[in-house]
């Protein structure tokens, strides 16, 4: 009879277990989405795009300028969406798409350059890697638009 006292506490236990076991249902995987790499925040609904260049060409930073400031004093990070331009205003984004690829990022203009005629934007990094084709060389051909608020 002792046997029996201490065994039904947990008999009493499993089955219970069991049963909350049967009633939940099985939670299966769900599908995530496919989210694109590009923040979201930086395209709105309430703006708009302004062509500026097609068929720009491009070409990023050397690691060498890594730390050191750009013109409107920020430090430069090749790992940041930036890049540099001649013209267009320090803070202003832009719509950045590759013409062979077709893939798109946004950068946002910290820097003066580049310093070479046949260059229209030099692009962080992280930034020309998002856009150029797999293992590609050092310059590419961009359509540049502006994000208008």
């Amino acid at each position: 009879m002792k046997k029996f006292i201490y065994l039904l506490p947990l008999l009493v236990v499993l089955f219970f277990q069991k049963e909350n076991l049967k009633m939940t249902p099985s939670k299966e995987k769900q599908k995530t989405k496919v989210v694109d790499t590009i923040k979201n925040d930086t395209l709105k609904a309430a703006e708009k795009l302004e062509m500026y260049h097609k068929g720009a060409h491009a070409s990023y930073y050397a690691n060498k300028f890594n730390g050191r400031r750009t013109a409107s004093g920020a430090r430069f990070n090749n790992n940041d969406m930036t890049c540099a331009h001649r013209k267009l205003p320090f803070g202003t984004k832009l719509k950045v798409t590759g013409v062979k690829t077709k893939k798109v990022v946004y950068v946002t203009v910290t820097d003066r350059g580049p310093f070479v005629k046949t260059k229209h934007i030099d692009l962080s990094r992280k930034a020309f890697m998002a856009v150029a084709p797999k293992s590609y060389g050092g310059h590419i051909e961009v359509d540049l638009e502006i994000v208008k608020k």
